[in-house]
């Protein structure tokens, strides 16, 4: 049997009245998911134990089938594995995003957690500064993709307190520092930072053409290196994730499975869908089980965009679950999970803890359970709740 993941990042949320009292879900023309959810099991998970913080780390761990209770140690340290960064047993990695922040009267304002989406190319020149400028044994900086970068602080403090700069746009960031044991030698850095990237030959060329500059660095996420099994340990799987956010591959990477790179992945509401959906195809052809990471609708709803959402919505039902459900009949039996990791609520610009809305749909049978489309209405009233990381088990039955 074929077993393949459809997560469309943050795609939940809730009721607009601008949508006529419908949330995202249901105002996106679904009809490929609403097919799966007429035909196929749909309920609510809990993917972010009670205690634990909504972010993508936890939830997705969840959803590969890990309790984030046992293995969550932050969302740094995955991000530092994906990129093939060796973290020792005293090391702690932060996540370090290039963000814009804005000076009004004597506070400063975080005005672009992503800096107008500054570019990988750009990004990493950026990066590159700061590590010739600031590192040393004990502080390392690392280019990542886009905004999304990687700090490691070799031998470490891990006991402070942040916040993730998505969940304060257009907000003083004086109040969100970070807090705690080894908080002022981060916030030194940040300040440090804002002295290399300040007048940046990249930052300056942005202004020029009318672009937010990334005039500063935002530090959060830390933490140490977890201990997951492989899914050969855990469910006797091959498989393979893809994905353009070094966060779901460095879970993949954790347990085992194949990271398969696909060009025009941005993470973004401009990401490659439908070359997402083609090689995840191509995978299952010598893998057990393919994980299809789609981070737009996420992106969109950050930046409060309701738009945005509903396009990357549509598109990910039209390109990925569309192309994903015609190519796979040819495997005859096969299983197929389509899910959010968290809601990331348009209103909010951040992530939530509430149950998210998933379908599981097996080719071949009719085992609907009430849902006439997919949508977190329908799968309240489907009755069936049950804990994120139950999901993966109940792929295998």
């Amino acid at each position: 049997m074929k077993i393949i993941i459809l997560l469309g990042d943050g795609m939940s949320d809730v009721t607009y009245n601008e949508l006529g009292n419908k949330s995202p879900l249901q105002a996106a023309q679904t009809p490929r998911m609403d097919f799966m959810a007429q035909h196929g099991q749909v309920g609510l998970a809990n993917t972010v134990p009670a205690g634990l913080p909504p972010g993508s780390d936890v939830a997705n761990l969840s959803v590969f089938g890990y309790d984030p209770r046992n293995c969550y140690t932050g969302r740094s340290p995955l991000e530092a594995i994906s990129m093939g960064v060796v973290l020792g047993p005293d090391d702690v990695a932060f996540r370090m995003n290039l963000v814009t922040i804005k000076a009004h009267g004597s506070k400063l304002y975080m005005e672009d957690f992503s800096a107008g989406h500054i570019s990988t190319e750009e990004a990493r020149e950026l990066v590159t500064a700061l590590q010739r400028e600031l590192g040393s044994a004990e502080i390392e900086f690392y280019p990542g993709v886009g905004y999304r970068h990687l700090m490691v602080w070799r031998g470490g403090r891990d006991g402070m307190r942040s916040t993730p700069p998505h969940d304060i746009t257009a907000k003083a960031i004086l109040d969100h520092l970070p807090k705690g044991d080894g908080a002022d030698r981060l916030i030194n850095i940040m300040n440090s930072c804002q002295m290399v990237l300040h007048d940046h030959p990249v930052n300056r060329k942005r202004k020029e053409a009318g672009l937010l500059p990334a005039n500063s660095a935002w530090l959060w996420g830390h933490g140490k290196t977890p201990n997951i099994a492989t899914y050969q340990e855990k469910f006797g799987l091959s498989g393979a994730v893809i994905s353009a956010v070094d966060l779901i591959k460095g879970i993949g990477v954790c347990a085992g499975l194949d990271i398969i790179n696909v060009e025009g992945a941005t993470g973004y509401i401009d990401t490659n869908y439908l070359g997402k959906a083609r090689a995840a195809l191509a995978a299952l052809e010598d893998h057990d089980f393919v994980y299809v990471h789609v981070e737009a609708p996420d992106e969109a709803s950050h930046a409060g965009r309701m738009d945005h959402k509903i396009q990357a919505i549509e598109d990910f039902d039209r390109l990925v679950a569309g192309t994903v459900l015609e190519g796979i009949k040819k495997f005859g039996e096969y299983t197929v999970l389509c899910t959010p990791d968290h809601p990331t609520p348009v209103h909010l610009m951040t992530h939530t803890s509430e149950p998210v809305p998933f379908i599981i749909y097996r080719g071949g049978e009719d085992q609907g359970n009430g849902a006439s489309s997919y949508d977190e209405e329908q799968a309240k009233a489907a009755g069936l709740v049950v804990e994120g990381y139950q999901l993966m088990e109940m792929l295998l039955k």
